[in-house]
């Protein structure tokens, strides 16, 4: 395909920008540091033959992840000069030629929005396990059952509807859930520079700082059971780390197509490719800032949170007390919520150790859900011309329906699994194919490359270009198709089935069609004005 040159509008808005370059790379960093980096990276690892998950795992990071990265800073302030900050409005400056263009933006709206919905639910949680192990509510002894027993109660997973009115009044989860609510609208209200880039700024560092000292806790642990050597630190780490080649050579533990499918898809939640988020953060970007370090700097920030203090605290942690029977087949989170609890009691200073650690999750998650609101506000602000408090407003109401929708389809957590197989699984990878097809086969390598450099401190090299034109797509069709063939024909956890059988996910995945359906109107709207005020840049003088 011909490479793009796009027309600037005349009367393009004067947009908002961040602050520092400082501001920026730990913004990009907060959205991609999450619950993903200190529970569901460690709870992969461990679970796919400890050491030989992270061969996946790095082939996706260098093949998938930092490219992809560096792509969508591009297109991002490529769109960002020209006047646009929403998926819809860059995607229509890259592809002029393509009246269906910014209809195709209409993922890097849904996918975001709907994540939100249910990721502040358990943002929520978060905040109320550290208000829980500050004040020894979660102080339950070392049975396993009772912490399993809290956290379904707490949760509603019994029964659909028992958040909403749990013995007469609001269940604590829905009050927690309240409280981040508003924090991230109070935040988000406050706009890029003011709201969201102080915030991770503050918060960044705090996280670490806590993250800091509940690893030196962890490290210190020794071997806490005299009479079980076996249990000490340093086999924690190794159960985490080194292949589990028992039963099968290091070669065929490779073998295993699924690890590669978790893998590619630890490295989307990561580094936040494919959310639509990066996209719009870097599109607040100026003309000649630098990407190219920006970019590397941030996934290398992330990548600390999750290899170095993610991958460090939370298996050894329940190893050394619980060994690996108490880790394996825990799920994300019944070892967050359920297993981490437990240990934090057995721990000398267990309390206030898990109060931090509870309390950067917290962090990590209002850090990532931020991200999430500004796409959509973005498309409010630009395509609708509604200033920053009705954007607000309006997302808002969306949100709280979906967040609430999510509340009260508690049982056994239908509504959350629904939407983050459907949106959080599915649709990122179909956003991420089709943001690299964008890049390498609409936006040009030549206009790509030279993006990515223009005011960088350092240069990428073309052929991550080439990576991007020609192996990522391959790599992102053969994982997406591999992954949805194996969902389909699973014996446990097909959602496929799940979808015929189930009327609450049927009902879930009718919520996400008509918001789906709601962006596009949205979007239309959006069309018809950009196409007018061009129109009339045309006939001015």
């Amino acid at each position: 395909m011909a490479e793009t040159t796009p027309v600037e509008p005349s009367d393009a808005p004067k947009m908002e920008r961040w602050g520092t370059r400082l501001g920026v790379i730990l913004a990009v960093m907060g959205s991609a540091v999450g619950l993903g980096n200190f529970l569901r990276f460690p709870g992969k690892a461990a679970q796919y033959e400890g050491g030989a998950f992270m061969v996946p795992y790095f082939v996706a990071l260098l093949v998938l992840g930092i490219p992809l990265a560096w792509a969508e800073w591009a297109m991002g302030r490529f769109g960002g000069c020209k006047g646009y900050n929403s998926t819809p409005g860059i995607y229509r400056t890259l592809w002029r030629k393509n009246p269906l263009a910014p209809y195709c933006g209409v993922l890097g709206l849904l996918v975001p929005v709907v994540i939100y919905m249910y990721y502040v639910f358990i943002e929520g949680w978060c905040l109320a396990y550290a208000w829980y192990m500050l004040t020894g509510q979660l102080t339950l002894g070392k049975d396993a059952a009772e912490y399993g027993k809290f956290f379904d109660n707490f949760i509603g997973s019994g029964s659909n509807g028992l958040l909403v009115a749990q013995h007469g009044t609001l269940a604590p989860a829905v009050i927690f859930l309240l409280i981040c609510f508003v924090l991230n609208f109070a935040l988000i209200f406050r706009g890029i520079s003011k709201g969201i880039e102080k915030f991770c700024l503050i918060a960044m560092p705090m996280l670490v700082v806590c993250a800091i000292i509940v690893l030196i806790r962890v490290l210190t642990l020794g071997t806490p059971d005299p009479s079980r050597p076996d249990l000490n630190v340093l086999n924690g780490l190794g159960y985490l780390w080194n292949a589990h080649t028992t039963n099968k050579t290091f070669l065929e533990s490779l073998a295993n197509g699924q690890m590669w499918l978790e893998a590619t898809g630890q490295i989307f939640f990561s580094l936040s490719v494919g959310f639509g988020v990066i996209i719009t953060y870097s599109s607040y970007l100026r003309r000649d800032d630098d990407i190219a370090l920006s970019s590397l700097t941030s996934c290398a920030g992330n990548e600390f949170c999750e290899v170095a203090l993610g991958g460090m605290i939370t298996v050894p942690a329940a190893f050394v007390f619980l060994g690996a029977a108490g880790i394996a087949g825990k799920g994300t989170f019944g070892l967050g919520f359920v297993t981490l609890p437990m240990v934090f009691e057995m721990m000398p200073l267990g309390r206030f150790v898990g109060f931090l650690f509870f309390f950067l999750l917290f962090l990590a998650a209002v850090t990532s859900s931020l991200s999430m609101l500004q796409p959509a506000i973005a498309l409010l602000e630009e395509g609708l011309g509604i200033g920053r408090k009705a954007s607000v407003a309006l997302l808002g109401f969306i949100t709280l329906i979906g967040s609430l929708f999510v509340v009260y389809f508690s049982k056994g957590l239908i509504a959350l699994d629904t939407m983050d197989f459907w949106v959080g699984t599915v649709g990122i990878f179909i956003l991420a194919f089709f943001q690299v097809i964008l890049f390498g086969w609409v936006m040009g390598l030549r206009t790509g490359v030279e993006e990515i450099n223009r005011g960088g401190t350092i240069r990428v090299p073309y052929f991550v270009g080439l990576v991007l034109k020609f192996v990522a797509p391959l790599y992102l069709g053969g994982v997406l198709v591999t992954f949805l063939y194996q969902s389909f024909t699973a014996k446990e956890g097909n959602y496929f089935l799940t979808l015929r059988d189930s009327r609450d996910a049927q009902l879930t995945v009718a919520f996400i069609v008509i918001v789906a359906i709601l962006f596009l109107l949205l979007i239309g709207q959006s069309v018809k004005r950009w196409q007018k005020r061009e129109l009339m840049a045309e006939e001015s003088p």
